[in-house]
């Protein structure tokens, strides 16, 4: 802990040029940044943009520690690309490190991700720079598992380096807390959280219009977009007045031809990678927002439909069950089950009224919870909790005695918890 002792009194000296108040710097590493990193980089974004009003302690950074999603179309660009990425990231960790109190808040998932963390975490902790783990995967546990025992070992090490540990849902604190053997206090909950988009909710809507359903995410198997259309070529569906947006990146030729063969392609339209503002136009003429995932951590495009106040039709797989209330604020469907989804469409096109009384629970739901800006003060009181640290504070970390995050599994959460 002699690099805790180093960053103590680093801190120190800039209190005595602001006046008692500690600053510092964080770097936010994610991977394709703000910009082109899928729903990382826009849940980062997010964030970052609100916190440029009002903030003076803390100044942050956006470090690509992987390049935009699309140097992977040659293997040789990739491999290029992302040494290119993973070196700039590195330098600039190192003169962050030596220039003010810095701490890194650092995104990690599976695969190419956890091993580049590897190596740039390596670096920070030979440098005594603290971090912080920020997991995004759907299911961090079976990729963990399936590796060997040096890996394992490299993982592990990683996890139980990290000042904190930040997951997207309760059940994920329980997982890796078992998995790396990690005190619960050493991990926190933080939900997902969007921007207010200020919805026109009394919008009159035409009756003879169809409904408008949509997906938002990565077209793929996982995300459930074969299920999504069988089932709207299913009898009962077909039949019914709709159309369909599926925006997003993947295979889409490869949809495309599906719902051509389903018989159902001319009622979608694919308009491909959206940016927000894209994204925002479409949820406002939207009706239902569609997402029959398999596995998530906690979807982005869920709290989109929350925040536009549409009718939500998803899966309760990761973190959805502690966002969404059934027949409340949404509806859930079986992952795969092509038969409930159709039937669950069935009901919500059909019945306005339920589409109404859906939309104002998701609307309800997404102010009470879900705005950013509560995100944000959370995510800043952790940061600055780990740079403005105490003599007290000090040896209670030299000591493993982590106070910063409350246990999110507590019936009752003090009011500046970082739960969700």
């Amino acid at each position: 802990m002699n690099a805790l002792r180093v960053i103590h009194r680093s801190v120190r000296k800039h209190e005595d040029t602001d006046g008692g108040r500690p600053t510092g710097s964080v770097l936010i590493v994610t991977p394709g940044g703000p910009e082109h990193g899928g729903g990382i980089g826009r849940q980062m974004g997010y964030f970052l943009r609100v916190n440029r009003v009002g903030q003076e302690r803390l100044r942050y950074r956006v470090v690509d520690s992987r390049g935009p999603w699309y140097i992977g179309s040659s293997p040789l660009y990739y491999i290029v690309g992302a040494a290119f990425y993973l070196g700039r990231a590195i330098i600039t960790m190192l003169v962050a490190r030596f220039s003010s109190p810095c701490v890194a808040h650092v995104n990690i998932t599976g695969r190419g991700s956890t091993i580049r963390k590897i190596l740039l975490l390596t670096i920070a902790r030979a440098l005594g720079l603290p971090y912080v783990l920020h997991l995004h995967d759907y299911n961090y546990a079976d990729y963990f598992r399936g590796r060997g025992v040096f890996l394992k070992k490299l993982i592990e090490k990683l996890f139980r380096g990290a000042a904190m540990v930040v997951v997207l849902g309760r059940r994920e604190l329980e997982v890796i807390s078992q998995l790396f053997r990690l005190r619960r206090d050493r991990i926190t909950v933080l939900h997902n959280a969007v921007p207010d988009p200020l919805p026109d909710l009394k919008r009159v809507r035409c009756v003879r219009k169809p409904c408008h359903l949509l997906f938002l995410g990565y077209l793929s198997d996982r995300k459930g977009v074969p299920e999504f259309l069988r089932a709207l070529a299913s009898a009962s569906v077909s039949s019914r007045r709709w159309y369909a947006t599926l925006a997003g990146g993947g295979p889409i030729d490869d949809f495309r031809e599906f719902a051509d063969k389903l018989g159902i392609l001319e009622r979608l339209r694919f308009p491909g990678w959206l940016n927000e503002a894209g994204v925002k136009a479409l949820c406002a003429d939207a009706d239902v927002l569609v997402l029959p995932s398999k596995a998530e951590g906690m979807a982005m495009s869920v709290l989109e439909g929350l925040s536009h106040g549409l009718t939500v039709i998803t899966t309760p797989v990761g973190a959805h069950l502690e966002v969404i209330e059934s027949e409340v604020s949404g509806l859930f469907v079986t992952p795969g089950d092509v038969t409930a989804l159709a039937d669950a469409l069935v009901r919500v096109i059909d019945d306005e009224s339920l589409r109404r009384r859906l939309a104002k629970g998701a609307r309800d739901r997404f102010v009470n919870e879900f705005d950013v800006r509560n995100y944000a003060a959370r995510l800043r009181h952790l940061h600055a909790s780990l740079l403005a640290f105490g003599r007290n504070e000090l040896e209670a970390m030299e000591k493993g005695q982590y106070r910063e995050a409350p246990n999110c599994s507590a019936s009752k959460q003090p009011a500046d918890a970082f739960c969700s």
